[in-house]
């Protein structure tokens, strides 16, 4: 299979499989991430909504991306804050770009994982969907690390992220020219280490740094992971 074709099949593999197993509901107050495995998956539970299998969906997205298309697939969105969301959410379901063995992820490739984490860490139950290039045994020397900071903070950001054995690169806008503007209005500084790292505890002394808004290790609500196999089966992880 190819990568898109991965993609596809692990997004309605998992949305079908939760539905099935009652982890999505109608009336159920639900999270959906950004990317492009993320992005079947909303279409996936678009689909059984336009069926009748689901009714009264209350979504909340975690970028413009994910909010164009649940408008455009009519899916209401609505805010964390919004009194009928309350701050906490059923489930969440997102993609990622790196996810181990103990289902632990790397996420912010699209730059969205502040809210992205907002989302997934008030959410009762966090889902990732991932095609087989996502599945690492390690994390911290391959895909970078973001880390979004404030603009003034940069410089010394980057030297305490130095310090703590980080290589950082300044992620430059496509088609733009100087940094990437998160959907927040700051920049991430990409991260990347000579030795795998350890998940939480570094997750933690990053979110230690003044000056940085949030990173993009998650480690505190481990993930059901669906995993796309290129037999054209899928792996489930982590089942609660």
């Amino acid at each position: 299979m190819t990568q898109s074709e991965e993609k596809v099949l692990v997004a309605n593999t998992a949305i079908d499989t939760l539905i099935e197993k009652g982890y999505i509901f109608s009336g159920m107050k639900i999270g959906l991430g950004t990317g492009s495995t993320a992005m079947p998956a909303v279409k996936r539970l678009a689909e059984h909504i336009s069926n009748g299998d689901l009714h009264d969906i209350k979504a909340v997205v975690t970028s413009f991306q994910t909010e164009n298309a649940c408008q455009e697939l009519g899916i209401p969105v609505y805010s964390m804050n919004d009194k009928i969301i309350g701050g906490k959410l059923d489930l969440a379901i997102d993609g990622a770009d790196e996810v181990t063995p103990d289902c632990f992820c790397i996420k912010g490739g699209g730059a969205a994982h502040v809210r992205e984490k907002i989302v997934e860490y008030n959410s009762k139950i966090f889902v990732v969907v991932a095609d087989s290039t996502k599945a690492v045994e390690t994390i911290g020397t391959k895909f970078p690390v973001p880390v979004e900071i404030i603009g003034d903070a940069r410089i010394p950001v980057t030297n305490a992220l130095n310090e703590l054995g980080a290589k950082c690169v300044l992620r430059e806008g496509v088609r733009k020219c100087g940094p990437v503007i998160t959907d927040n209005g700051n920049q991430i500084l990409d991260c990347t280490w000579e030795k795998p790292i350890d998940v939480a505890a570094m997750e933690d002394k990053i979110n230690g740094i003044v000056g940085v808004v949030e990173n993009g290790l998650f480690s505190k609500n481990k993930p059901i992971v669906f995993v796309a196999k290129g037999d054209g089966t899928v792996e489930q992880r982590n089942w609660h």
